[in-house]
């Protein structure tokens, strides 16, 4: 990474940073740009701890990028200044590269779309199929207002399902973690003593204190226990069976599966609508809707969905067939197909399902929390009691 400074023609100073194999590039490629070169050094490399570097790109992130990107090339400014100057504001440096590669890209005579399609880390299929029918339609301002709109949208319900899971994630780590702390150091004291004092211990103390006893003696166990069945969950899900089992589980809990259903019908129907708008043709949007889908029961619903289209059907049939989507959404798309108005008509399922989203969130919510409350109070209170039953029976096992 080499760190330049220049003069324009105007003889306005610029300064920016550009990853090349010497410095004889960096000079060619600021000629080309014919910026009068003031000095190119080599960029002082920074001391990272890896474990704490963040190489991912988010959807927040990539909302933010691509509104930036829409207002820029609405505002009428050439695709390679745009990129550059996108590129040197992002705090995160895979995603600068990523950028500055596209930005070289395309001053090299490659399309936008082609660029983008190099980084499939970063810019899916969705992302890049839309940007080709924005060039190629000459409206890429439109389609990328459309796609920051679409990624603001996904960003916020990923962020809905993810806080309904967060309370009962906490509640029960924490009952969890005091419950190991009172059995491992706690117990042990009252054991000792009630031991001591002699005497017939009530039934609910000696089961708590014989699993004290076996969480302190083979907790090694129960923690290669509990990693061995993470690893079979993750090895049965990264199959494509289980990956599917574990899917249509998920849609079945109760409360929690409505989440799950609702948030991915919001999803396909966005997804679909936005990729029909943009001009994307019926069969390749469904194809990047299926593979963008992030649910496996839903992914297959659509493979079937494309398959029957393929052959002359209408889209609503088939949906229908699944089972998977509700009777209103696929009776909404019927009626947009005979209307010509199928786009519009997904968004608005779209939008009616982040509004459900977020009552089901509410829902759920709401009936987790006192649920949890007597988990919780049943875990810490059952030991706390078994802890002192015995002492009330002190009094006669000292006589």
């Amino acid at each position: 990474m080499f760190v330049w400074k220049g003069k324009t023609a105007k003889g306005e100073s610029l300064s920016g940073e550009y990853e090349a194999e010497d410095r004889k590039e960096v000079g060619s490629y600021l000629r080309q740009r014919r910026i009068v070169i003031t000095s190119i050094k080599k960029k002082p490399k920074d001391i990272q701890i890896s474990f704490f570097q963040n190489k991912g790109v988010g959807v927040k992130d990539l909302s933010v990028f691509t509104r930036q990107f829409a207002t820029m090339v609405n505002a009428g400014l050439p695709l390679v200044q745009c990129l550059d100057i996108l590129g040197r504001q992002l705090e995160k440096p895979h995603f600068k590269k990523v950028v500055q590669e596209v930005m070289a890209d395309v001053e090299g005579g490659t399309t936008l779309a082609e660029a983008m399609a190099k980084h499939p880390k970063v810019f899916s299929d969705l992302f890049v199929h839309m940007i080709a029918a924005g060039e190629a339609g000459g409206i890429l301002d439109i389609i990328l207002n459309r796609l920051a709109v679409f990624l603001e949208k996904a960003d916020a319900l990923q962020r809905k399902v993810k806080g309904a899971m967060t309370y009962p994630t906490i509640v029960l780590t924490v009952a969890g973690g005091a419950c190991i702390f009172m059995l491992m150091f706690v117990i042990p004291v009252f054991a000792k003593m009630f031991s001591d004092f002699g005497g017939e211990l009530p039934t609910p103390t000696r089961i708590v204190m014989n699993l004290s006893d076996f969480i302190r003696g083979y907790w090694w166990a129960l923690l290669a226990g509990g990693a061995a069945i993470s690893f079979a969950y993750k090895t049965y899900r990264s199959t494509k069976s289980g990956r599917y089992m574990t899917d249509k589980l998920a849609m079945k809990i109760p409360i929690l599966g409505t989440v799950v259903q609702k948030s991915a019908v919001a999803r396909f129907t966005r997804t679909l609508g936005t990729l029909i708008g943009s001009g994307v043709p019926i069969l390749q949007g469904l194809d990047i809707t299926s593979r963008t889908a992030g649910n496996t029961v839903i992914q297959q619903a659509i493979e079937k969905t494309a398959e029957a289209i393929s052959r002359g059907e209408t889209i609503a049939a088939p949906l229908k067939e699944s089972g998977v989507f509700p009777p209103m959404v696929t009776q909404m798309i019927g009626i947009g197909e005979q209307t010509g108005a199928l786009d519009e008509m997904l968004s608005k399922i779209a939008d009616f399902y982040d509004d459900e989203v977020d009552s089901a969130v509410e829902a759920m919510t709401a009936a987790i929390e006192p649920l949890m409350i007597v988990v919780m109070g049943g875990m810490v209170g059952s030991m706390l009691v078994a802890m002192y039953l015995p002492m009330f029976k002190m009094s006669s096992i000292v006589g």
